[in-house]
């Protein structure tokens, strides 16, 4: 029976696990530029075990089979799945209609990436995240501009109150991380490349790469039916868990009702 409490051990934090990324899931549906997490399972084998030896029998004759120590769930972030833009007028709001990040700089120079949201100015004309966080590409708003215009290649200008002309202040690339597994998610919709990981920059457009469109948020990628289904299915597999583990717990109250008797 202690078999049957470790296998449910198992199958209930797995299921457990599934249950928060979903919850993470819905909380986020209405997040700006959010990316949903999907839960993946794999068998951790322990190693090769044996039954129905013989004495007579030699290791190579002897039937085999592996031994399942557990599960391991992790989560990973849909991060090519693209969100729905909602245009919103703000000339700060900044979206990335289609694959690439926003490079920014993070505390001690750590490059964190960025999938859009509300831009501010900071103290020091910097343009920068709603967290604080500014860009890696180090563009100063002039003091005595009144709006910024960004183009669909990233190319930002400042405009002034009057007949004077706009001026081009810096241009905001895009950056494609080598494989999307390497980036670990941080709050407020920013992503960190772990170390060692390779990041390509380019303009937006080149090489599959999206466009920087202004005065849009892009919607979480969040299906909430699906999400409601997702929900349903986990709940049930850690029901049938829980089942097991009240069944085990009945047969050993058994057992011992039968020993003392």
């Amino acid at each position: 029976m202690s078999g049957a409490l470790e296998i449910a051990a198992v199958g209930l934090r797995a299921h457990q696990r599934a249950l928060e990324t979903i919850a993470g899931n819905i909380a986020n549906v209405n997040t700006p530029s959010y990316k949903r997490a999907d839960i993946k399972f794999a068998e951790l084998v322990g190693g090769l075990a044996v039954s129905g030896a013989h004495p007579n029998q030699k290791a190579a004759e002897v039937p085999a089979f592996l031994v399942v120590n557990g599960i391991r769930a992790w989560s990973t972030a849909e991060i090519d799945r693209q969100g729905m833009l909602d245009v919103t007028g703000n000339a700060l709001d900044l979206a990335i209609d289609g694959a690439g990040f926003v490079e920014l700089m993070g505390p001690a120079g750590r490059s964190l990436l960025w999938r859009g949201g509300t831009l501010r100015i900071l103290d020091d004309g910097s343009l920068a995240t709603e967290a604080g966080f500014p860009l890696r590409a180090g563009i100063l708003a002039p003091r005595d501009a009144v709006a910024l215009r960004i183009e669909r290649d990233g190319t930002v200008f400042a405009q002034y109150a009057g007949e004077r002309g706009d001026d081009e202040i810096g241009r905001i690339a895009l950056v494609r991380a080598g494989d999307d597994s390497s980036l670990t998610r941080l709050d407020g919709g920013v992503y960190e490349s772990i170390q060692g990981a390779d990041l390509v920059e380019m303009s937006p457009g080149e090489d599959g790469l999206g466009y920087i469109v202004q005065g849009s948020l892009e919607r979480s990628n969040v299906e909430l039916n699906e999400e409601m289904v997702e929900l349903l299915i986990a709940q049930r597999a850690y029901a049938a868990s829980a089942q097991v583990v009240r069944a085990a717990d009945e047969f050993l109250s058994l057992a011992n009702n039968l020993r003392r008797s």
